[in-house]
């Protein structure tokens, strides 16, 4: 039991490493975004992380499962990689260029409440009270936070309204497809940025010029490639292991208040206590949406 607990402390500490992680990821896009277009931008973060997931990817494990994919798995994966990297991650760094980070990060964790509507409609997975609840004062918050947000970009907002979208489908396409799967996390995710990745490079050198890259921004896309993205994503399948969905997910969402504190220090971005108060309740509601009482999980996971 003490040793379970011990891993399950681990896990903890290990995925809020990963959370702060993604949330340093923010402050670093902003800055890049001075020099470096968008698309490519994000697809030069990706492309480079799937680079480095390649070597994990071709163990002895991961070319059984490469040679085992069927025409319908190849299908999935690469529509996976094309609404979860391609769309969203461009839609997330093209929404940066436009708005502060603390107004998109509000915006997409709006993704959880829309989430769990489309998993009502399209896989079965049922609300209960308290998630009704969570649902109800994520948007209260939401309200509140952009009653007294002022003059905003339209452009930003409709981006960003893009990426909740393209967020919400992507993690019922995810769900959808990771219930049914003999695949590994590894594998999954390993190869759908690879395919979003393909996708973001090629539209941002259609569509932008190539910039002309300093040590700082090297520096930065390399960081984001090595630790925030091969890394994290590793580390974070690892702690799933041992966490349930439910305390995964109120760990996800401290994301929300780390990025307002990270852009308030780095970037100058300041909130209103207004605004601070809406955070607030869209971060609660968001930690009901994903609550989900012990006794209706499934005992034989419980400590995996």
């Amino acid at each position: 039991m003490n040793e379970i607990m011990n891993q399950r402390t681990k896990s903890i500490w290990q995925a809020l490493l990963v959370t702060f992680l993604w949330s340093t990821s923010w402050v670093l896009i902003k800055i890049g975004l001075g020099e470096i277009p968008p698309l490519l931008f994000a697809g030069l973060r990706y492309g480079l992380a799937a680079l480095m997931l390649l070597p994990w990817l071709l163990r002895p494990s991961g070319r059984g499962e490469l040679a085992s994919l069927q025409r319908s798995d190849v299908l999935a994966l690469a529509l996976l990689g094309l609404v979860m990297i391609t769309i969203t991650q461009g839609a997330q760094f093209l929404a940066l260029a436009h708005l502060p980070a603390h107004t998109l990060s509000l915006m997409l964790s709006m993704s959880t409440p829309v989430i769990a509507f489309l998993g009502v409609l399209f896989l079965g997975e049922r609300l209960r009270g308290l998630q009704w609840m969570g649902v109800a004062v994520s948007i209260m918050g939401a309200f509140i936070y952009f009653g007294r947000l002022g003059a905003a970009s339209s452009l930003g907002l409709s981006i960003g309204t893009l990426g909740v979208l393209a967020t919400s489908i992507g993690a019922i396409q995810g769900r959808a497809f990771n219930r049914k799967t003999r695949l590994s996390a590894l594998t999954v995710t390993a190869l759908s940025i690879s395919v979003g990745a393909a996708a973001l490079l090629a539209l941002g050198l259609a569509y932008e010029p190539w910039p002309t890259l300093s040590g700082r921004e090297l520096l930065i896309i390399v960081w984001l490639a090595a630790v925030n993205t091969a890394f994290a994503f590793m580390l974070w399948n690892q702690t799933q292991r041992t966490l349930q969905a439910a305390e995964s997910g109120v760990i996800n969402n401290t994301m929300l208040i780390q990025i307002a504190i990270l852009a308030w220090v780095f970037l100058g971005e300041r909130i209103t206590l207004i605004q601070g108060v809406g955070l607030l309740l869209a971060a609660a509601g968001t930690v009901l949406v994903q609550w989900k009482p012990k006794t209706a999980q499934n005992p034989k996971t419980q400590h995996k």
